[in-house]
């Protein structure tokens, strides 16, 4: 590709940019928590429709995906999820095929009253686009359809098929990406434009959920010694297993990639509910927890190290000696993912960002996790994650820097031309 071919196209970025920041608008103000996601799906779905694109809209069926690697357990009402995808198929196939996802789930707002503008009213001020999902990651998804968008407004078609991909449940389990490799669809190489700061994800943490289901024994707090509250002792199992936390961190120093960080594996207690009254002693309390593992770390012995952990903390507890706790697996269980055998797309993709970005990307080491485990470890598709700046992703204020944006949209649009191939429409 050319550098006059370059020059159109990243010229198309900047001419369309207005109409791109239009898009996402639209789209960060539909409030697309878990289960909530229907409205964004059909907009993505008239986006691509508009475009030309070949369109498959389908529910997603659990029983389909529960055999398969990766798959986290569903709990709420999924009679309404779907996954989206457009397929874009050249009339030349002089290229290599592609897949952009991109995930149209948020997680929830928290109180409104923290939030400086409405989560679900996007605003742009001081050169940034604040809302729940404005980085995390609707602009990414939309960046990618307006990268296609730039090829063709620059005269050219791609010469290898394309498929725009549009997935649920990234925040909470996986399925959405899942289903569209049960569906069949797969490619040469996947990319997905998560809010990395303008880097590449090289490795990231795979993530297991779970609940602690913790009994007590009730009585009026005026004797609460003859009673045993399970509030309290839900805290005495947080705290055993923040020390698992320490001992994996210490593991962690062995990782080739994970060594360079502090404190890369991360345990988060980030729901609880428990008791009925203020003045009796509770007789149940429910903690549901997160934690990372790296790559190569097996799900299933981590489980049992964690099962481990507390049963060992419950022997020591007077009551949970003889009432020990449940422990459901409550959404991810997630391996974790090393980008690997990639030289090729990391080649076209290098190209791409050293012409918007002047030397070549830095590595990140993500103690988050995205969803190119699956193509990755399930297919063998190299995965590469890169994506815009923004910050206070899962808080309050969240935002996309816009010049972060459309750099980013930018290399998108260049990598697509590169890999795929391009001719004259």
């Amino acid at each position: 590709m050319n550098a006059d071919t370059q020059q159109r196209i990243l010229d198309a970025v900047d001419a369309g940019f207005e109409a791109q920041l239009a898009t996402t608008r639209d789209f960060v103000a539909i409030p697309s928590t878990r289960g909530a996601e229907g409205p964004c799906q059909d907009m993505i779905g008239d986006l691509l429709r508009e475009r030309g694109y070949e369109v498959d809209d389908w529910h997603i069926n659990v029983d389909d995906l529960k055999d398969l690697r990766g798959f986290g357990p569903i709990e709420h009402d999924f009679s309404k999820a779907r996954s989206v995808v457009g397929t874009y198929r050249p009339q030349t196939n002089g290229g290599k095929s592609l897949i952009l996802q991109g995930h149209c789930d948020v997680v929830p707002a928290g109180p409104l009253e923290l939030w400086d503008t409405p989560p679900f009213s996007p605003v742009i001020k001081d050169g940034k686009m604040f809302g729940r999902g404005a980085c995390d990651m609707k602009s990414g998804t939309i960046g990618a359809l307006y990268a296609l968008d730039a090829i063709k407004a620059a005269g050219l078609k791609p010469t290898a098929r394309i498929h725009f991909q549009s997935v649920i449940e990234e925040e909470s389990t996986g399925v959405g990406a899942l289903s569209t490799l049960q569906r069949g669809y797969r490619a040469d190489a996947c990319f997905i434009p998560e809010p990395t700061g303008g880097k590449m994800v090289r490795s990231q943490v795979g993530v297991i959920w779970f609940r602690l289901r913790v009994k007590g024994h009730p009585t009026h707090v005026a004797f609460a010694g003859s009673g045993s509250n399970a509030i309290m002792a839900a805290y005495h199992l947080v705290h055993a297993l923040q020390k698992l936390e320490i001992e994996w961190n210490e593991r962690a120093k062995a990782d080739r990639h994970f060594k360079t960080l502090n404190h890369p594996i991360n345990f988060n207690p980030g729901i609880i509910k428990g008791g009925d009254w203020a003045s009796s002693v509770p007789a149940w309390c429910d903690v549901d927890c997160r934690i990372a593992i790296l790559p190569g770390w097996s799900v299933a012995d981590h489980q049992k190290e964690i099962a481990a952990c507390v049963a060992a903390a419950s022997r020591n507890h007077r009551f949970l000696a003889n009432n020990p706790p449940q422990i459901e697996w409550s959404g991810f269980l997630s391996e974790g993912y090393e980008l690997t055998d990639a030289a090729e797309p990391e080649a076209a993709f290098g190209k791409a960002f050293n012409k918007v970005y002047c030397g070549m990307p830095e590595d990140l080491v993500f103690t988050a996790l995205t969803d190119t485990r699956f193509y990755g470890l399930n297919h063998g598709i190299p995965s590469l994650c890169f994506g815009a700046s923004g910050g206070e992703m899962h808080g309050f204020n969240e935002y996309v820097e816009l010049d972060s944006l459309k750099k980013t949209t930018k290399a998108m649009a260049l990598f697509i031309a590169e890999w795929c191939g391009v001719e004259k429409a």
